[in-house]
């Protein structure tokens, strides 16, 4: 683990069971890393597992199996106090900014709830100075703080949730999808505070999507999840201009593009059948049902990642 490595996962699975000893194998064996002040966005078609791999990280869910190392330590099997100071330094911005904030509480109550968790204050006035600055930092006003949460609009609502996030002020936070329900014009915005933030704060972010364009926008690196694995890993400029896995290839094709001459001479690479279920894998390649390349030894073996080159893994036997 090098100097500039804050976040290295080594084989991590995540399973579930389900109904008559069935066994949902929703993380399945990753490997990643995020180095200090950057991101690493993850990418896949809903169901995928992208949101277990986030919550798994911060120990929302228990791994089953893996490593998990922060800061150089192996933080998938501490305990409750360990479990604490975990949560300080590292946070979630959820999904839904509708659901995720208590409704019953006004922003300043809201933002100031991991203070008053962790206690990072030592007078009222103090905690009301810090509230102001993170309300501050994330673009809302202070006569915000007495308003509630349903009072405002998604935007400003997941601006709450980004200020909780800060809070403890954390090194690394997982982005769950944080814009997908926002409105374009919005979600630019959120986008460009979130690349502010980094600059001005150094945290690192697991940035959680399926929009290509977006994930292409804000990250370091790209993974490529399928069914439970990571298929395929690179810088994001060279993900994007070089596409190995035929997913990848599959996803970005269906990107859409503001020219339209170009736009009519990208072929689009559409995938035949449907995404098999989690509940009953085919032998050796996830993908390989839907594959045009996909041969016998796709049948008989999971390709594992291999780099060829320049920090660009894939997991394909033909590619």
């Amino acid at each position: 683990m090098s100097e500039k490595t804050l976040l290295e996962v080594e084989g991590l699975k995540k399973y579930f069971q389900v109904g008559k000893g069935q066994t949902l194998k929703a993380v399945d064996d990753i490997s990643f890393q995020i180095k200090k002040g950057q991101t690493l966005g993850l990418v896949g078609e809903s169901g995928c597992g992208k949101t277990t791999v986030g919550r798994t990280l911060l120990r929302i869910y228990e791994p089953d199996a893996g490593k998990i190392l922060f800061d150089g330590k192996d933080i998938s099997r501490v305990n409750k106090k360990e479990a604490k100071e975990l949560t300080r330094r590292m946070q979630m911005v959820f999904q839904d900014p509708y659901s995720s904030l208590n409704p019953r509480m006004t922003v300043e109550d809201i933002i100031g709830e991991p203070l008053d968790v962790h206690k990072l204050y030592t007078s009222r006035g103090e905690r009301r100075d810090k509230i102001l600055h993170l309300m501050e930092l994330v673009g809302l006003n202070a006569e915000h703080a007495t308003r509630y949460a349903h009072e405002f609009s998604g935007g400003q609502r997941q601006r709450i949730g980004i200020a909780r996030a800060l809070a403890t002020n954390p090194r690394f936070i997982v982005c769950d999808e944080a814009v997908s329900a926002l409105d374009v014009s919005i979600q630019a915005q959120v986008i460009n505070m979130f690349e502010e933030l980094q600059e001005k704060l150094g945290v690192a972010y697991l940035f959680i999507a399926h929009d290509l364009l977006v994930v292409h926008h804000i990250s370091d690196r790209i993974a490529v999840m399928y069914l439970g694995r990571i298929v395929e890993i690179a810088d994001s400029n060279e993900l994007n201009d070089n596409p190995m896995h035929p997913y990848t290839q599959s996803l970005l094709s269906a990107v859409p593009y503001p020219d339209p001459k170009m736009a009519k001479e990208r072929q689009r690479i559409v995938l035949e059948g449907d995404v098999p279920s989690p509940l009953h894998m085919p032998s050796g390649c996830a993908f390989r049902t839907r594959c045009r390349y996909a041969t016998e030894k796709c049948a008989q073996e999971c390709p594992s990642l291999t780099d060829r080159g320049n920090g660009h893994q894939v997991a394909c036997w033909n590619k």
